[in-house]
């Protein structure tokens, strides 16, 4: 509502001379309002005299009937009481605006609607500065932030100092904090953090107040919706919790982590000052410990710790973990399913239901699984293999069609032809077979072994699969075609052919006669 014009009190200054620029400049006063009222009193003909014993209501009812029929027919929100009410557990202004438009149904008055009683409390709140003065909910809130502070780590091979930051969430209830040193300040490192800071608390928050760092929110405009990072909302809904982003530029909005923060820099930072650390494990054992102490530490001016008003009050209002823990993911897409029923990702094999070989799919990928997606519509799930792991198979019998899964005699066709060409040809098909889960994905690396026989001669393929062998666990085409290319297989022929002679003629005797010792026969 505007605020009403001091009418009775611009008569009086009136009746005592003053012009209408002085009663505006001396009193703050619009001219515009003050202009009103004398043109309304020169209109009507009233005087001080006449209204001086009415309330001031009366003469401003006077003066403005119509303001006065618009203001009865609304009743304002009583702000003193909202704010005392939401201080109590599980009141909300959503809350106390169905209380108030109901109360202004049963007594005939039209109520304001949600978003202006919001925009009055909002407006109550800033001019009567009682921000300092609400109450904290347990379980409502978890505020998390980066330390603008850092650790170091010294890399053990350079002696070079390594950044560390740290990340920081607090409940504003029982200040209980949490702090997670990490090497970066990335998307998953972010997400990862959240995932132990719930574990941690015991629960997740029905708000999660961060923040507008990029690895978090996308957009977040004056007006209309807040847009965060795709991973960032997935997290909030695997733990039933609102990220909320504060508004920018405005600490006040989650100040409890910042307080956090300052006095961390104390309790952790600087009690481990002197410590040399070069390993992140052996810091975070440090940095837990020490974050213990604070949150263990009793509170200056309230009763109780962190940790002991977390554990008796907070902990029971939190919501409960799920199952499993967020696992951040990142999506690859348009990846081919192959003929063989399986997607490679990372040098890696994975099965895909036949049905779907030879179309595009998309890859959901964690730290320690992977979902494979075709129109929108998951076809199959598989445990990553660890980043070391080459040529992994990853197969479920279910996703191959019939004809896979059956023994066919092309096996020991292959198995007849090597074993013409020679023993270490066959030994080396032999190989590849039993390196392949299936039969048939051993076909293709057999023939391009065999089909050398008939680029460089069966004798060379035969010399270079016996030269292989001696160095290579499983020979296969890349490994023998540059040896017949290079020649390093005639080499090697030559080279056995000669330790083979040199060998046979050093275990072989020669009977010599006398004669080539310079002996005689005597008469």
């Amino acid at each position: 509502m505007s605020r009403k014009i001091a009418v009775k009190l611009i008569m009086e200054l009136r009746a005592n001379g003053l012009s209408q620029s002085s009663i505006a400049r001396s009193r703050h006063m619009s001219k515009t309002s003050v202009n009103e009222v004398f043109r309304i009193a020169e209109e009507q003909h009233l005087s001080y005299d006449e209204i001086k014993d009415r309330s001031s209501d009366e003469v401003y009812h006077l003066f403005f009937p119509h303001k006065h029929a618009e203001e009865t027919v609304y009743a304002l929100p009583d702000y003193d009481y909202v704010h005392n009410e939401l201080t109590k557990v599980g009141v909300t202004l959503k809350i106390l605006w169905q209380e108030y438009r109901d109360q202004c149904t049963a007594t005939s008055h039209l109520n304001v609607g949600y978003t202006k009683f919001c925009n009055g409390y909002r407006d109550e709140v800033a001019r009567k500065k009682l921000t300092n003065h609400l109450t904290h909910k347990p379980g409502v809130i978890a505020e998390v932030d980066w330390s603008g502070k850092t650790q170091k780590l010294i890399d053990q091979v350079t002696g070079d100092e390594i950044k560390v930051y740290l990340f920081v969430g607090t409940l504003p209830y029982s200040q209980y904090t949490y702090v997670e040193p990490c090497l970066d300040m990335k998307q998953n490192t972010w997400l990862n953090c959240h995932v132990h800071m719930y574990e941690y608390f015991g629960g997740s928050t029905v708000r999660t107040v961060c923040d507008n760092l990029k690895t978090g929110v996308v957009t977040h405009p004056r007006e209309g919706d807040i847009i965060l990072t795709e991973a960032y909302e997935a997290l909030g809904d695997h733990y039933c919790t609102a990220i909320m982003p504060a508004p920018v530029r405005k600490p006040k909005a989650k100040a409890s982590v910042e307080g956090s923060v300052g006095k961390l820099a104390t309790a952790v930072i600087a009690k481990l000052r002197n410590n040399v650390y070069y390993t992140l494990a052996d810091l975070r054992v440090d940095v837990l410990a020490a974050l213990k102490v604070f949150n263990d530490r009793p509170f200056q001016k309230r009763q109780g710790s962190r940790t002991e008003i977390h554990d008796t009050i907070e902990r029971t209002c939190l919501r409960p973990l799920p199952v499993h823990p967020y696992e951040p993911v990142t999506w690859f897409y348009n990846n081919k399913i192959y003929s063989d029923c399986h997607i490679v990702f990372e040098k890696n094999h994975y099965s895909c239901p036949y049905q779907f070989a030879g179309k595009k799919a998309d890859l959901r990928v964690g730290d320690s699984f992977i979902e494979i997606y075709c129109h929108n519509e998951r076809i199959a799930s598989h445990h990553r293999f660890p980043y070391y792991t080459i040529d992994g198979w990853s197969t479920h019998d279910e996703d191959l069609p019939e004809s896979f899964k059956q023994a066919e005699w092309n096996q020991e066709r292959f198995m007849k032809e090597a074993q013409s060409i020679g023993a270490s040809t066959l030994a080396v098909i032999q190989l590849i077979f039993e390196n392949t889960r299936l039969p048939e994905r051993a076909f293709n690396p057999s023939k391009s072994v065999l089909k050398l026989a008939k680029k460089y001669s069966a004798v060379r393929l035969e010399n270079a699969c016996e030269m292989a062998l001696k160095t290579l666990r499983s020979p296969r085409y890349k490994h023998l075609e540059p040896i017949l290319a290079a020649g390093e297989d005639i080499l090697y022929a030559k080279d056995r052919d000669a330790a083979h002679q040199a060998e046979t003629a050093s275990t072989t005797g020669f009977i010599r006669g006398a004669s080539y010792y310079g002996g005689y026969d005597n008469d």
